[in-house]
């Protein structure tokens, strides 16, 4: 008998036994419809039929201070107007046609995500170098304007959260952590932990009550020396976004934490533009053996461009249905 997508995907979280492995896609945009139909696809060709998937609804808050700075706060005296920026109570927060939209989910088998932090640097106000040199300064000379900034955002996301959930349920709930680059993290792990993953606590402690199981760790950047201090901390997913692909190979992370740690993504989206070779050597490689271990979704690490062809994602989808099915 077939899963609903919602029970799919908490099998899969918790090493159960789903029907298949869930399929997620995050998006086709508009602009790369185009792109494919001056390649030949058709004006009225379905994709949602041609390449189907587990519906998934990413419910994403506002977290920026409303109304925004022209200038962020200095120091700790000033950070008392941030507070006042930052009011989960504002209808601003939810998302548009947030009534409509819980209403829906109700009646709707879709995976529910909800988004309850943007990560250290955003959250920061991190937008360009000028604020992501005071607050590299601020680390060093100010720690207590870091962690009392970091404090307020904390309480203002739990607070959020808690509004939201106690509207709707969710299946997983997303911390959003661009916090380097490639060649990892632009904090130490032990800066990671003092000032970001300390303020977070109160947004987990939200999570626990509301019994949400799957917390999921999405980075930007290789992560990997920070993942012994998440697990620590009670984050149980790993989802990896456009990083360079040996440095968070999946299955070096796996074999290193175990089912400590699931895992959503893993395919390099670098292969999709070099050909069919390379799009079956890296799906048939890394595939098989994380599913066959559990706890993982499998799914390109970045959102498809216009860089790559119609007929190598049409490729790409049938090699990752044949793996998953077969």
């Amino acid at each position: 008998m077939a899963m609903s997508s919602r029970q799919r995907f908490h099998e899969t979280m918790h090493y159960g036994r789903p029907d298949r492995p869930p399929y997620f896609e995050e998006g086709i945009r508009e602009e790369l419809v185009a792109a494919w139909r001056q390649q030949g696809l058709a004006a009225d060709a379905d994709l949602a039929s041609l390449f189907p998937s587990d519906p998934t609804e990413y419910i994403e808050p506002e977290f920026d201070p409303l109304p925004e700075f022209e200038r962020w706060p200095s120091n700790r005296a000033e950070l008392v107007e941030l507070e006042k920026r930052l009011d989960p109570a504002d209808a601003a927060r939810l998302p548009e046609n947030w009534a409509e939209q819980v209403q829906s989910l109700r009646d709707r088998d879709t995976v529910r995500m909800l988004q309850v932090h943007q990560g250290f640097f955003l959250s920061a106000g991190v937008m360009g170098w000028s604020r992501f040199a005071d607050v590299m300064r601020a680390l060093i000379a100010d720690p207590g304007y870091v962690h009392r900034l970091m404090e307020i955002c904390g309480e203002f996301c739990a607070a959020l959260a808690e509004r939201m959930l106690s509207e709707v349920s969710i299946d997983a709930a997303v911390f959003s952590e661009p916090i380097g680059d490639n060649g990892g993290p632009l904090i130490s792990p032990r800066m990671y932990e003092e000032f970001a993953l300390s303020s977070y606590e109160p947004v987990l402690q939200v999570l626990r009550r509301h019994g949400v199981e799957t917390i999921v760790f999405i980075t930007y950047a290789n992560a990997r020396i920070l993942i012994p201090s998440i697990l620590e901390r009670g984050f149980n997913c790993l989802w990896a976004c456009e990083v360079y692909g040996e440095a968070m190979d999946y299955r070096d992370i796996r074999r290193e934490y175990g089912r400590d740690l699931r895992l959503i993504g893993g395919i390099d989206l670098d292969a999709l533009r070099q050909g069919r070779d390379a799009i079956r050597e890296e799906i048939e490689t890394k595939v098989p053996p994380l599913l066959a271990s559990g706890g993982y979704v499998p799914l390109a690490d970045g959102r498809v461009r216009e860089d790559v062809a119609f007929e190598d994602y049409a490729y790409y989808r049938e090699t990752l249905r044949r793996v998953l099915e077969g």
